[in-house]
């Protein structure tokens, strides 16, 4: 029988995993109307961005977008989502230590890779694995320990769809739709927790996050996040829609021409739970789960993000911000000051800097064959269009912002840098994808083909001997 393609599973997923979030969240249900709201007045207001979207095939994908973010309690967790992800077509990519920012976890982005996959639908899971190593009170780790060892987070189900897909190569219409009622209960919130009042709270003295972790029976959603072509409009209209966002937008400042990935988000939920104890267990609260938004640029070079994280590094020793927002006004100023001085705001430059990474194809109204001495000769004529590539991944220190502003924590930790890839692709079962890797190979590939299609077969073969 036929399987279903990957990439419809994925965008199954995605929806059935949107419908969930907004019935356990309704804020996100107004988030997404407001996103909505927001990116149909840019559209609108600039035909020049919707022509360069809709050319580059980019602009269907918008109202589909979603990242989520999970985190996990132990290594079986996550060969196991490892598994459960590439039914969807999605693998892992990127290696993220955030205890650099004071907490206890490193991490990997699944998500799609080929330029078609992520045309079709771009969802992603920042999936963060919880690191008790670096918990000092070792009593309490192997308590923890303890309790996730006692856990599963996929139901039966799913775990025989996923070794079905895995032997037969894919999974039919209907194995895929019971794999997706299946795989969605893995991230549903349930407010009863698996442990008492006080290990909870053993718990989260030690750390919030080994809290949210480690006190329930699965790894839930913790938030879902569209994507928007303006955040600060988004940001100055959430008050509006009753939602109060963080004090600053994490990342880039706002530019002419949007590089990597800048977001926003709004506080963490209070949500009451039920301990679990002999008589019946006892009522209390958990904040956890929260909304965000997010802005996506042009993808980076080594050498421009090189710049990018130390333009970045600078701003924040000359302005931090603490964790209820105080110094805010002075820092958006340092970034905007600083960025202005040294990142050239125009993609253009960006491209002939070597600063950005770009995805190459032939003009509408290019003529084949005439021997072009280069590719800018090219690319002045219109005979070839450098689009810029998204930035698909993350940014470990907006990504800890975000974590530490819903925590409500300021950057100071106890934990130092400590990454460990070796051990987070052991436990992974398999190696994570270099992003940069996967930039540069899609420009390449992008320019050569472009180039053979106009018939500038010796620029082609320059291309590949460089």
């Amino acid at each position: 029988m036929a399987h279903l393609h990957p990439d419809e599973i994925r965008a199954r997923f995605s929806r059935a995993m949107s419908e969930m979030y907004r019935a356990e969240v309704p804020q996100y249900g107004t988030l997404i109307e407001l996103v909505s709201d927001v990116n149909a007045e840019v559209l609108e207001r600039d035909p020049a961005l919707r022509e360069r979207l809709a050319d580059a095939d980019e602009l269907d994908r918008l109202d589909v977008e979603r990242h989520g973010a999970i985190r996990l309690g132990t290594p079986g967790e996550l060969a196991q989502i490892r598994r459960m992800f590439a039914v969807m077509g999605m693998g892992p990519v990127g290696y993220y230590d955030l205890s650099v920012a004071g907490l206890p976890v490193h991490s990997t982005a699944f998500r799609p890779v080929a330029t078609e996959a992520l045309s079709r639908n771009p969802f992603r899971v920042f999936t963060s694995l919880l690191r008790l190593e670096l918990i000092e009170d070792r009593a309490l780790a192997e308590r923890a320990a303890a309790i996730l060892s006692e856990r599963s987070i996929l139901t039966e189900r799913a775990q025989e769809l996923i070794a079905l897909c895995e032997v037969r190569g894919g999974l039919t219409e209907d194995q895929a739709e019971e794999f997706v009622a299946e795989a969605i209960e893995t991230f549903r919130w349930r407010s009863d927790a698996t442990v008492t009042a006080q290990t909870y709270s053993d718990l989260h003295e030690t750390h919030r996050l080994i809290a949210d972790v480690v006190s329930f029976r699965g790894p839930h959603i913790n938030h879902l996040t569209p994507r928007t072509l303006d955040i600060d409009r988004v940001q100055e209209l959430m008050p509006e829609r009753g939602i109060t966002p963080k004090a600053v937008i994490e990342g880039p400042p706002r530019r002419g021409a949007d590089i990597l990935l800048r977001q926003t988000s709004f506080k963490a939920l209070e949500e009451p739970i039920l301990f679990a104890g002999e008589n019946g267990g006892t009522e209390g609260t958990h904040t956890a789960r929260f909304g965000e938004i997010e802005q996506r640029g042009v993808a980076l070079t080594p050498k421009g993000r090189a710049l990018y994280d130390e333009t970045l590094a600078a701003v924040r020793a000359a302005a931090p911000i603490g964790a209820q927002g105080q110094g805010a006004d002075a820092y958006r100023q340092e970034l905007d000051a600083r960025f202005a001085e040294v990142f050239p705001d125009d993609l253009n430059a960006l491209r002939r800097e070597g600063l950005a990474f770009f995805r190459y194809r032939m003009g509408a109204e290019a003529e084949v064959g005439a021997r072009a001495e280069s590719i800018e000769a090219l690319l002045a004529s219109g005979a070839l269009v450098a689009d810029p590539q998204v930035y698909e991944d993350f940014l470990p220190v907006s990504a800890a912002g975000i974590f530490q502003s819903n925590l409500g924590t300021d950057a100071a930790s106890a934990y130092s840098e400590r990454a460990n890839r070796e051990a987070f692709e052991e436990a992974l079962g398999a190696q994570v994808a270099d992003e940069m890797e996967i930039y540069a190979a899609t420009e390449r590939d992008s320019l050569r083909s472009a180039l053979k299609t106009l018939g500038q077969d010796h620029l082609a073969e320059a291309v590949a001997a460089a």
